[in-house]
């Protein structure tokens, strides 16, 4: 019996106009109804998965940034994971010292040092995954997150690797050049205590070894009394693997990369697809 649903935002919940689909709205409010435990598992920070969930009208639980953070409905913290100043300062020197662009995620939100950049960088991903999209359709909605205040602008990251309030949550590295992001990845493997994986084909994500998707699940439903061989998970990238090992019921995104697919037990539709809609009420056995 179903008793819990984790899913993932992009390339899982979201399509490509980063929306969540009429589909995978009902599914997962109708989960809901059933007194199903609904909970969002996703890289990004808890303030942009928020707005997403906020707009479709879904309320429920986030396990954020990759796992660092866990929040309940009521968007109070509830646990985290995180760096300190010296060990992001660390892995501040390795990045720059291969030439890689990269931006950081706090408990008190996300910064870059180069504003231009990390326009460009999310332009050139949403660009990637929505070909059809004008280029200044994308940079539109791109900089409409920074207006919302999602991403912080910050001269030197030196300033809050050595204020002891910050805690760091993630690093997220990007490049065109796979070279670079293999060199960076090696480089990162070999520092102790910390999680190397990915989101996308041009990223990494660097988190503390601890924070991860499925050892943040695995918390939030024994918290609940609820078994993993109870639970369904749903995801599309590296970054979703540790959950997806976990759970009784994995589902794979037919969009997902293959070593998802090859790890799960059950393959649902592309997110452009309502792939978790679909899947939800497959295993519900409902027509929604």
């Amino acid at each position: 019996m179903i008793r819990c649903i984790a899913s993932d935002m992009d390339g899982t919940l979201l399509n490509s106009l980063q929306e969540i689909s009429e589909l995978n709205r009902k599914a997962l409010l109708y989960a809901k109804e059933q007194g199903i435990e609904v909970v969002i598992a996703t890289g990004r920070s808890y303030d942009e998965a928020h707005t997403l969930l906020k707009d479709a009208g879904i309320r429920c639980p986030l396990i954020a940034v990759n796992g660092a953070e866990i929040r309940n409905e009521s968007g109070e913290i509830v646990g985290s994971t995180g760096l300190n100043g010296e060990q992001a300062a660390a892995i501040a020197k390795i990045l720059n010292v291969i030439g890689v662009y990269f931006e950081i995620y706090t408990n008190k939100g996300k910064f870059t040092e180069d504003y231009d950049k990390s326009i460009s960088v999310i332009v050139d991903i949403y660009k990637t995954a929505n070909p059809e999209r004008p280029t200044e359709e994308i940079r539109k909605m791109v900089e409409d997150r920074f207006t919302k205040g999602f991403i912080q602008t910050i001269n030197d990251y030196e300033v809050l690797f050595n204020n002891p309030g910050y805690i760091f949550y993630k690093f997220i590295v990007f490049s065109s050049d796979e070279e670079l992001l293999k060199k960076a990845s090696i480089a990162l493997h070999e520092v102790e205590g910390l999680k190397v994986t990915s989101s996308g084909h041009n990223n990494l994500e660097v988190n503390h070894i601890n924070a991860q998707k499925g050892i943040a699940l695995e918390a939030f439903v024994k918290e609940r009394g609820i078994d993993l061989k109870d639970t369904m998970a749903i995801g599309d990238n590296l970054n979703d693997l540790s959950m997806l090992k976990k759970v009784g019921y994995p589902f794979a995104m037919g969009n997902a990369e293959e070593e998802v697919k090859q790890l799960c037990k059950y393959q649902a539709d592309l997110n452009i697809n309502d792939g978790v809609g679909k899947a939800v009420a497959q295993l519900l056995n409902v027509t929604l």
